[in-house]
């Protein structure tokens, strides 16, 4: 069924995924561990409507991707519904009007019926006749999701159409709504026994949450191929049949093995999960199933939807939880993000701790283990380390007294609780360093910020997504000598990276940062030491040059700004004083409304000038990647990896990027998978219709040597006095010894002024 217009639509759509997707045969799991799953064989992937966490539910598009970016036994799933001619049609629930245009195709159709004894409003398929719904298209159901290929006309299919047009290596049928249909004279059981003995279709699951659906059907599969499965709701639902709650079904094991092969069940089932969304100890669940001769199959997996804190934002270290847990494996897990448990099935799975690595990346830490607890603090560190981390950071700051220390941020108001401590009368203002107000490091001796509590930065809390609250004040501060101390103790790790900012500023104010940390080096034993390397970071030119003159450090040049490209005069500036460089995800792959839209040629053209590239900053929530990369930060490591070229990862997790960089995928040379293809660039976004794209932005800027060159950085001020008399901290001077003037009447008025006029 599905108009023309759909069908051509479609078509387009595969060609474009078949352009954007290396498809191969999967290997399979090479770790020679034998899989506890009931059958001994790897879980299977069961995509959920195809692939719905990007396309609509259903959909050709949907289906399309989820055959490209899964392994070739991939199970794809469809919701069954009854038209009112009793045509079966592939859609995720019983009313129309969530996942597609029928409420302004049919707008005074709108029907209410008993669903489960529950008063339920909305368009219905039994209102409509499979002719009718030729003219409704599907679209996104899921409203956080994004709409931008609701112009694509994915027409509604058949369960016939559906099998027919992608022929699945695998085909799973979810009967939900059983009882409601025989209330309206629709015969699931007919249309069921009807689609199993066409010659031309395959079923290979048939689903429900229903009992007596399932005891009715299961007299004609006793000799089929086909397994029965009964699916678990909520516990505290109740099933309609046996008028029990789901609960206590499952507390009957043995009597659901009289009608099915197999249970579906909710995670939560397995994996249960406390209040506060962390792990509690799994369940017996699936021994106890296994015992028994059923298969476990875990549903509700979504990789943008938030999950246990436990698993760091990553999709992948989830799917892993149930599969690689040392005492038990489900049999399938239900995804709508099928490309991630492909994954962690055959490349992840089962690798150990001590897998060796499969790439040359280099990753290095963003302020730490800064994804799991308060960044630069003891314990982010340590857990960076932990993590496999190759090089970790220190931001150094310097304090009132000038001592070096470890911090994410000059303004302590960022990464601490000094707003609301005894230093909350120090906020002020330097334009030089910052818009807006801030209570700054060195305004503050050593004594007071060690005392200060860390907070845990949440670069995503404005999609509700917060970091790990239950240690979100965890750590102490460390001073720069007690950072390179620990990491001196560290033989796993290559080397520190010394992140250095505002050092002409600092200079003027009488701090000496550049020489700070020389001297923090020297007494740390870095200046001969071989086995660690020491790489100093800035996005002053002058700041490193003047390490060129005085070390053999290796010198990164960061450039904080998105480049579309440099010139190559700039390129030659940069390589005089540094060897590597780090710039921005935008800047490898630039986007619009979080699509890709192209590749530069930034990465290639540093490269051939022999400097290593570096990228940041990677992190695992999925509001921080491109659509593309489908909430994955896997896919998204891979993508600037094999497709983008760069050298290295500055990531706040660090143990999703050294688990990358081992996963058995990568050494398969021309047969690399397709969920371990690298995206490319533009794929998503050329299926964007015009109805539907977003403004065009402007092209980023290139990178020129007046970006680039500065002049050489000035003499240590004189330092005033550090305290007052009543050993209350000072403001900042300028380099005259006078105060500075940002906190008086008179910018105080100039601030309220150019508040008011940006509301105009």
């Amino acid at each position: 069924m599905g108009s023309l217009r759909g069908i051509s639509v479609a078509i387009f759509v595969v060609q474009a995924l078949l352009a954007s997707v290396t498809l191969v045969s999967a290997q399979g799991s090479t770790n020679g561990s034998r899989w506890q799953t009931l059958s001994g064989k790897a879980p299977s992937v069961i995509a959920h409507g195809g692939f719905s966490g990007i396309f609509a539910d259903s959909s050709f598009g949907a289906y399309s991707l989820a055959l490209l970016t899964s392994p070739p036994d991939v199970i794809l799933w469809c919701d069954v519904q009854l038209t009112r001619d009793g045509a079966g049609i592939c859609f995720p629930d019983l009313k129309l009007d969530n996942n597609s245009d029928v409420a302004i195709v049919y707008k005074n159709r709108q029907k209410t019926y008993l669903v489960n004894g529950v008063s339920t409003k909305g368009w219905f398929s039994i209102d409509f006749t499979l002719r009718e719904l030729g003219n409704v298209i599907l679209s996104q159901g899921v409203y956080s999701r994004t709409n931008k290929f609701d112009g694509n006309n994915y027409p509604i299919m058949t369960v016939q159409d559906t099998y027919a047009q992608l022929n699945p290596p695998r085909f799973w049928l979810n009967i939900q709504h059983d009882a409601f249909y025989t209330q309206h004279n629709l015969s699931m059981r007919s249309f069921v026994l009807s689609i199993t003995r066409n010659r031309n279709v395959t079923i290979d699951y048939i689903s429900s949450p229903e009992v007596a659906f399932l005891q009715n059907i299961a007299p004609s599969f006793r000799r089929s191929a086909t397994k029965l499965v009964f699916r678990f709701l909520g516990q505290n639902d109740v099933e309609p049949s046996t008028n029990q709650t789901y609960g206590s079904l499952l507390k009957n094991i043995i009597f659901i093995k009289t009608f099915a092969f197999g249970i579906i069940v909710p995670k939560s089932y397995i994996w249960p999960v406390d209040k506060d969304l962390y792990l509690l100890p799994s369940t017996s669940l699936v021994l106890d199933a296994h015992k028994e001769g059923l298969e476990v199959f875990a549903s509700d997996f979504y990789n943008d939807v938030p999950f246990s804190f436990n698993y760091s934002y990553d999709p992948v270290a989830e799917y892993l939880q149930f599969i690689d847990n040392g005492e038990f494996s489900v049999d399938g897990m239900i995804s709508d993000f099928p490309i991630t448990p492909s994954a962690a099935i055959d490349c992840f799975a089962h690798l150990g701790r001590n897998s060796s690595k499969q790439v040359d990346l280099l990753v290095i830490s963003s302020n730490g283990a800064s994804g799991d607890y308060p960044g630069c603090t003891d314990v982010a560190y340590s857990t960076a380390i932990q993590d496999g981390v190759d090089v970790i950071d220190c931001p150094v700051q310097m304090t009132m007294d000038g001592t070096p220390i470890c911090l994410s941020s000059i303004n302590l108001i960022d990464s601490t609780t000094v707003a609301q401590s005894e230093f909350s009368n120090l906020t002020t203002t330097i334009p030089q360093i910052m818009p807006g107000s801030g209570i700054f490091a060195f305004n503050l001796s050593w004594s007071g910020i060690k005392n200060l509590t860390p907070i845990i930065a949440s670069p995503q809390s404005q999609y509700k997504l917060f970091r790990n609250p239950r240690f979100k004040n965890a750590g102490k501060f460390l001073t720069l000598s007690e950072f390179l101390t620990m990491a001196s103790n560290a033989s796993s790790l290559q080397g520190v990276l010394i992140s250095i900012e505002n050092a002409p500023f600092l200079l003027e104010q009488g701090f000496a940062i550049t020489d700070a940390v020389l001297d923090a080096l020297t007494k740390a034993g870095y200046g001969n030491k071989t086995d660690q390397k020491v790489m100093i970071q800035s996005s002053s030119s002058s700041v490193l040059m003047k390490f060129k003159s005085q070390t053999n450090y290796d010198l990164v040049y960061k450039v904080d700004e998105d480049i579309g490209g440099a010139q190559s005069s700039t390129i030659d500036d940069i390589k005089r004083f540094a060897s590597a460089v780090v710039i921005s995800k935008d800047s490898v792959f630039p986007e619009t409304s979080a699509f890709i839209t192209s590749a530069t040629n930034v990465v290639p053209r540093l490269k051939a000038a022999n400097l290593s590239v570096y990228v940041q900053t990677f992190s695992n929530e999925f509001t921080s990647q491109a659509w593309d990369f489908f909430s994955d930060p896997t896919v998204e490591i891979n993508s600037f990896y094999l497709g983008g070229g760069i050298n290295g990862v500055i990531t706040d997790f660090p143990k999703t990027s050294n688990r990358y960089r081992r996963n058995r995928c990568l050494n398969r040379g021309n047969q690399i998978p397709g969920y371990m293809s690298p995206v490319q660039p533009g794929s998503l976004y050329q299926l964007i219709t015009a109805p539907y794209l977003p403004p065009a932005e402007a092209p980023n800027p290139f990178l020129t040597e007046a970006d680039v060159n500065e002049p050489p950085l000035p003499p240590v001020a004189a330092k005033a006095p550090s305290t007052s008399p009543n050993g209350t901290a000072l403001a900042p001077t300028s380099p005259n010894g006078q105060p500075k003037v940002a906190a008086s009447a008179i910018m105080q008025l100039l601030t309220v002024f150019l508040a008011i006029s940006l509301l105009f």
